[in-house]
Order: structure tokens, then C-alpha cells, then sequence
């Protein structure tokens, strides 16, 4: 979860929303992470989530990511839990709950819905704190700027 956080910081540094993610081998091998870049690729699909299975898929050679595991500072959205999903990850170990839009277990339950083919085994709330206080300072202070302009 610190190299998620690491990313996550990055991001922050390039005005992305700080969410990072990475992918872990079954054997412990860093193979991918990212930081959000939406708005630095202007994709909307650029998710951190997304970024680090793109990026571990090439790693590995495949898109099948089967045995490993995905550290994400924040719960991922509908999106990233279907990539999750379909790249057959094994574990997911998420930071902070996104009660807005969270598809894992806030909002929708994506990652171990009885009507997929897979399911994956879920851990919540690693460095929760952590993971929070940045994403609320982030916002904190964009809230900040705007209301100064």
C-alpha cells in the first residue's frame, strides 16, 4: 500500500486526483504503479486502477493478471471493479470507502457478484486513514481555491 500511496502522492503533483494503485505478483514482484492521469493523458478511462493493469498486463504478457493482488489507496468505481474483474485479480486491498461511487462495497458489489465468473477476495481499509486525509486535503483545497476566485 505505500507504493500505491507513493503514486497517489505523484499524481497529486501533477493536479491528478491522488489515487494510486499496484499490482503484486502471487510471488511478491512489484509489477505495476500508477497514480491517476486523467487529466494528464486526457482519457477518462485513465484511472490509476486502469494505468497499473495496462501496465502489469505488458509486464507479464498477458491480460489474464490471475494470482495477484491490487492495492488501491480508494475503492475502486464501476469501472475498475469490472477491469479487476475481467484481468481475474485474486485479492483487492483498498484504502478508503468511496460512498459516493464506490463499486466494491459501498455503492455496488462488482468484485464478488454471484452473477459473474469470478470473484475476488477483498480486504478494506489498509492504511484507511492515510488514504482518506488525502484525498480530503486534495479537495479541501481545490474548495479553497475556487471560492477564493
Amino acid at each position: 500500500m505505500r507504493e500505491a500511496l507513493r503514486a497517489a502522492r505523484e499524481a497529486e503533483a501533477r493536479s491528478e486526483v491522488p489515487v494510486g494503485a499496484c499490482v503484486i505478483s502471487r510471488e511478491g514482484v512489484l509489477l505495476a504503479v500508477a497514480g491517476n492521469r486523467t487529466r494528464t493523458d486526457c482519457d477518462p478511462t485513465a484511472h490509476a486502477e486502469i494505468v497499473a493493469l495496462r501496465e502489469a498486463a505488458k509486464t507479464i504478457g498477458n491480460y489474464r493478471l490471475a494470482g495477484t493482488t491490487v492495492y488501491s489507496t480508494i475503492e475502486p468505481c464501476a469501472m475498475c471493479a469490472g477491469a479487476l474483474v475481467q484481468a481475474r485479480i485474486r485479492r483487492l486491498v483498498y484504502g478508503a470507502r468511496d460512498e459516493r461511487a464506490g463499486a466494491v462495497e459501498s455503492v455496488f458489489r462488482v468484485c464478488d457478484a454471484s452473477s459473474l465468473n469470478h470473484r475476488i477476495e477483498l480486504t478494506a481499509g489498509a492504511f484507511e486513514d492515510e488514504c482518506r486525509a488525502l484525498l480530503q486535503e486534495f479537495f479541501r483545497a481545490r474548495r479553497t481555491i475556487k471560492s477564493q476566485i
